[in-house]
């Protein structure tokens, strides 16, 4: 990483917004977080912000692929505190918990990699349920 992320002086920073779980609010949570994080020091571009958008991403894509139900949508919450940034996708499909450590997919394969790049880019990452349907998947990363 080029750009160490900033050092809030403020306690934590917090973002939240709903998006709908489509593709298209995927793609805005992305947008969104480039923005939030420009605001809060964290220049558009940066290597973090570069990261922490990809996590999103993958995040947010999973929210609409494996944890989508009709009429709901996801929720985006960003957190920037001394320790670094937390992002966490709360979606309503808490039977459908993703797992870390598979085998990676077939190269032919198209989907099953964006756990795998959580993993690789997050300092630590999990999963938490409730309360019922609820469920919310985190990625951290650190200062």
């Amino acid at each position: 990483m080029t750009a160490a992320l900033p050092r809030p002086t403020a306690p934590a920073r917090t973002f939240t917004q709903l998006f709908s779980s489509t593709r298209r609010g995927a793609r805005l949570a992305r947008r969104f977080t480039a923005h939030q994080l420009d605001t809060w020091g964290l220049p558009y571009g940066s290597d973090p912000s570069h990261i922490a958008a990809l996590l999103v991403a993958e995040l947010a894509a999973n929210a609409v692929l494996h944890g989508r139900v009709g009429g709901r949508d996801f929720r985006l919450t960003l957190t920037l505190e001394a320790a670094g940034l937390r992002i966490e996708v709360t979606d309503t499909r808490c039977e459908r918990l993703p797992t870390g450590g598979r085998r990676p997919p077939a190269d032919d394969a198209e989907s099953g990699r964006g756990m795998l790049l959580v993993e690789a880019l997050a300092d630590r990452w999990g999963v938490r349920t409730g309360p019922f349907p609820l469920k919310t998947v985190w990625a951290e990363l650190s200062t």
